[in-house]
């Protein structure tokens, strides 16, 4: 399926809509690089660990993946545990809190590239929606000028209250394309994170376009994207 043929586009928010995928990866780095220097826990953080085990995926499911990889099992906690915690949440609320003061700090532009691609299919009256891991994603559309232009936004927070799995499961996508009334094989998902990519082959989307911020064209075409592309732009 082209582009130009979906009815409807299902996008991903950071890293495809607003460049806040840099806010989160740089909220992760500050978050894991002091946990692992107070634990004494090697190798260091990179930005590979980011690509590998965070990108994409739950907040908590994103600590609990890195942790793994260092051979590291900390208690679950609760999401109430206030940032500073030592548990998965705990450690979880306190990116989240990197997020917010990041954000504040420095605002967010939405890629022109994307806006161009999103007026073009409002004007065509093609529905689309935000389906997105972060809890942030009103307040992030709402400081980037896109609130009010998706019909459906499936976030963290709609995932939590309806228990819907994150990514690379389906289930957030399948949900979003649900409530637009369109199947999946006629929906279109755009993503630039391996496990979103992941997560709209397995939903047996008609296109899935990934979107290359720094995963790399292969991971994402191995993941199963139909298509990469540098900006959104490109498919204007």
């Amino acid at each position: 399926m082209r582009f130009d043929d979906a009815a409807a586009v299902l996008f991903d928010l950071d890293g495809v809509l607003t460049p806040t995928a840099a806010v989160h990866m740089r909220a992760w780095e500050l978050m894991f690089r002091q946990y692992f220097a107070e634990h004494e826990i090697a190798p260091p953080y990179t930005d590979a660990d980011y690509f590998a085990h965070v990108d994409g995926r739950p907040r908590y499911d994103g600590v609990r993946a890195t942790l793994v990889s260092r051979g590291v099992h900390l208690a679950e906690g609760a999401p109430s545990d206030p940032p500073g915690t030592q548990t998965v949440c705990g450690l979880g609320n306190t990116k989240n809190a990197l997020v917010n003061q990041l954000l504040a700090a420095e605002g967010v532009e939405p890629y022109p590239g994307s806006v161009r691609v999103v007026d073009a299919l409002n004007r065509r009256g093609v529905p689309m929606a935000v389906v997105s891991s972060s809890r942030n994603t009103a307040a992030v559309l709402e400081a980037a000028g896109l609130g009010g232009r998706f019909p459906v936004v499936v976030d963290g927070a709609v995932a939590a209250a309806e228990h819907l799995a994150g990514k690379p499961a389906p289930d957030t996508f399948l949900r979003a394309a649900e409530r637009l009334g369109v199947p999946p094989d006629r929906a279109a998902v755009v993503e630039d994170a391996v496990s979103g990519v992941a997560a709209g082959r397995a939903g047996g989307f008609g296109l899935v376009v990934g979107v290359d911020r720094g995963a790399g064209p292969t991971a994402l075409m191995e993941a199963g994207a139909d298509v990469v592309v540098r900006d959104l732009g490109e498919l204007a």
